[in-house]
């Protein structure tokens, strides 16, 4: 049956529908089918993507970063959940970013809120409705984020999340002494042999080095797993370095037992303790 644009277009835009009760509503549709029911040990995506829109009108349309485009540009961001059970990825919960530019008081509005704050409300609808993920995977826009990983934490979540280069660390080099640095810092004084080699079955396998160490984060209290990703056996000849960072009670990790997931790329191997 054919739809006609104007009761479309009067649905879209005149009618009273809620677009979270469609969402709801479209989540226990999906719960109910066998091939989309959302399985245990999941895991839990945050991520926010971003789209070119030219003029003002639209809400939440300023210039910030897009995303498909690698730079600022006008257009509309969107926070999102979506969960991968190594299988399949399916989309969970989205919320508009609405940049400060794009409100009359700015910053001071009272609907202006951080891309961290609108992703723990997302991450708070996939807790309400009994969905608890074994792992949560988040981008450098939120492992950088120190208040956002201790919001985790207090929902005593497991995170993988990517850190940035210059990411400040006390790490113990020498026994009972401790020195503070950054993290590429950290790369080029640690010795070859202590990156472990790792396979990826990804569709197009590869293979990865692996450090990792137990660091002290600026700002929060007790120790994390810090790994240092590379595709080379040693920092000369690598072309792409990753830092990532977890709280995952890990005593050896491997490619098996981590998330290994064409949509995160992200390994960790805890070989050093």
């Amino acid at each position: 049956m054919g739809v006609y644009y104007h009761k479309l277009h009067h649905f879209l835009t005149d009618s009273p529908w809620d677009a979270n009760c469609v969402n709801e509503r479209r989540l226990e549709i999906m719960t109910l089918c066998r091939q989309t029911k959302i399985l245990p040990n999941f895991s839990l995506i945050v991520d926010d993507t971003g789209h070119r829109k030219s003029g003002t009108i639209t809400e939440g349309v300023g210039r910030q970063y897009i995303g498909e485009v690698g730079k600022t540009d006008n257009g509309l961001v969107m926070v999102t959940t979506h969960l991968y059970d190594g299988v399949r990825s399916l989309p969970l919960d989205v919320a508009q970013y609405l940049p400060a530019s794009s409100l009359e008081k700015g910053k001071e509005n009272p609907e202006f809120k951080k891309k961290p704050e609108l992703a723990l409300e997302l991450i708070d609808k996939c807790l309400n409705r009994g969905e608890r993920p074994e792992v949560t995977l988040i981008d450098g826009g939120y492992g950088n984020n120190g208040p956002f990983l201790k919001e985790l934490e207090k929902r005593e979540l497991i995170y993988i999340g990517a850190v940035a280069k210059n990411r400040n660390v006390e790490v113990e080099i020498e026994s009972g002494i401790k020195s503070e640095m950054r993290l590429d810092e950290l790369t080029a004084i640690l010795p070859e042999e202590a990156f472990n080699s790792i396979n990826l079955n990804f569709p197009k396998p590869r293979t990865v080095w692996v450090a990792t160490r137990k660091v002290e984060i600026p700002g929060m209290s007790g120790q994390r797993t810090i790994a240092i990703v590379m595709n080379a056996k040693n920092v000369e000849e690598a072309t792409e370095i990753d830092y990532l960072i977890t709280n995952a009670p890990i005593e050896k990790a491997t490619a098996e037992s981590c998330p290994e997931t064409p949509t995160t790329g992200w390994v960790l191997s805890d070989t050093n303790g």
